[in-house]
């Protein structure tokens, strides 16, 4: 198999790219920070703690960990060698290129396919709203808006983000705000539950370690978004100095937006409440304290990240896509480029999303969980390209161009092999349960049949 050299990269899109730089510092950042904050945290987190319990907050600080090392490691590199398809792009400088095109076409799939996903959550929030709308109308008009939004320019996405992220981390903190009054005993009108919550219901641990794993898994899965800000990083006016300054903040960042708010909801509300599933937890602790119209407030927070997430990943997708095609790795129509935007790209990842949409109405017992199974686990082989990666790479640059080294790996190399050990545990916690058995071995056919695509287009390749 072949490798390219730090010196000779593949046919880089950051040698000679005509996407624009319009991303500002306050974009960057912004982005970096409403990352943290995603659907996944408002939406996924009930049916973790509704199997977890108390102990979420364990599953949430395990994961974090594992997430913090993880963009450590990516930080290291994208700093270094900035480029908007992030760490495929990285994998095959690395690896070769079968997996740069298989971490980059895999995570397309992802990212466009929860384009959809998005855009359901965000349509049955407003039909709920406005009662006998149609869903897929919602959908529709929201596909259109960002779409639009992504094709005009990349400020627009910028600016969408920017103030999207702003909302969301003004709600989380006012939310963190009200909690910790309410636990301490001084907001009006409230009594402090003490540690009742924790230690009642069947105590820290009410289903054991089972219980615990489920949650762990689903902590795991929530984390996602976190790359978009290397991806966007490439077309901001200092990537170097952008990407840095995200990843030396992702620590605080986690440990108070992610684990924070899950110790304050499970100590508030009892974890077996049927409203932290249905309404979600965190409509279901602001309910809890009694203050008239939070929780529907937190919906129109929830619908917010819903829609952050849904620019976010149709920004991503086409990114992703792009520099794919600039590597020589798809079709060639997806990397033209118009007024510094892959519009073609942008086109193109909106239509695959919204076919999602149609399947989960059209096919919604066959064709579409088949589609949801595929990409269950595709965030975890990204995360293990992104290790070996950063595992052949340091050393590479640190003998060639180790003033590149802005960000550096903590422990280098103990702490990558600790993360690449916490990710084969979880696939081995995934191939013991029975939900996620499926999705483990329908992502690793859709990885494997990726990599014999790409292992040969790089023997064919090679071969010219």
């Amino acid at each position: 198999m072949s490798r390219t050299t730090l010196d000779t990269p593949p046919t880089a899109p950051d040698a000679h790219a005509p996407l624009s730089h319009g991303l500002k510092q306050r974009h960057l950042s912004m982005i970096a920070l409403g990352g943290v904050i995603g659907a996944g945290l408002f939406v996924g987190s009930g049916a973790g703690i509704a199997a977890a319990g108390p102990s979420i907050v364990i599953a949430y600080a395990v994961s974090g960990l594992l997430v913090m090392l993880v963009m450590r490691m990516l930080g290291e590199m994208s700093a270094a060698y900035p480029s908007s398809g992030s760490f495929s792009a990285h994998a095959e400088r690395a690896i070769g290129p079968w997996a740069g095109f298989t971490a980059g076409w895999s995570f397309w799939v992802l990212l466009c396919t929860a384009v959809g996903l998005e855009g359901i959550g965000a349509a049955k929030i407003v039909t709920g709203w406005l009662p006998g709308t149609p869903e897929w109308a919602w959908v529709a008009l929201f596909m259109v808006v960002f779409c639009v939004a992504n094709l005009a320019a990349v400020k627009n996405f910028g600016e969408f983000e920017f103030w999207f992220a702003a909302l969301k981390v003004g709600a989380i903190s006012l939310f963190l705000i009200l909690g910790v009054l309410a636990l301490a005993g001084v907001l009006p009108g409230t009594d402090s539950p003490g540690t009742s919550n924790l230690t009642g219901q069947g105590g820290f641990l009410p289903h054991g370690s089972e219980g615990l794993v489920v949650g762990l898994l689903a902590s795991v899965f929530a984390y996602g978004g976190l790359e978009t800000v290397t991806i966007a990083a490439a077309e901001s006016r200092d990537p170097v100095q952008g990407v840095a300054r995200a990843v030396r903040t992702a620590m605080w960042r986690i440990a108070l937006f992610y684990i924070g708010s899950m110790a304050v909801i499970v100590t508030l509300v009892p974890w077996d409440s049927k409203e932290v599933v249905e309404k979600g937890p965190y409509v279901a602790a602001l309910d809890h304290l009694g203050i008239p119209g939070a929780g529907q407030l937190m919906n129109v927070v929830v619908f917010v990240a819903l829609l952050s997430a849904m620019n976010a990943n149709i920004y991503g997708s086409s990114r992703i896509a792009y520099s794919l095609v600039e590597r020589g790795q798809g079709p060639k129509a997806l990397g033209r480029v118009s007024a510094g935007v892959p519009r073609v790209a942008v086109l193109v990842s909106c239509v695959f999303g919204f076919v999602c949409v149609l399947l989960s109405y059209w096919r919604p017992d066959d064709v579409f969980p088949w589609l949801l199974n595929m990409i269950g686990a595709v965030i975890l082989v990204v995360w293990i390209f992104i290790a070996v990666s950063q595992l052949l790479l340091r050393r590479r640059v640190e003998r060639e161009a180790p003033e590149k080294l802005v960000v550096r790996m903590w422990l280098f190399p103990a702490l990558t092999w600790v993360a690449l050990a916490g990710m084969a545990a979880i696939f081995v916690l995934m191939a013991r349960q029975p939900d996620t058995r499926v999705q483990l071995y329908s992502t690793g056919g859709m990885t494997l049949f990726l990599a014999a695509v790409g292992y040969a287009w790089q023997r064919a390749r090679a071969a010219r």
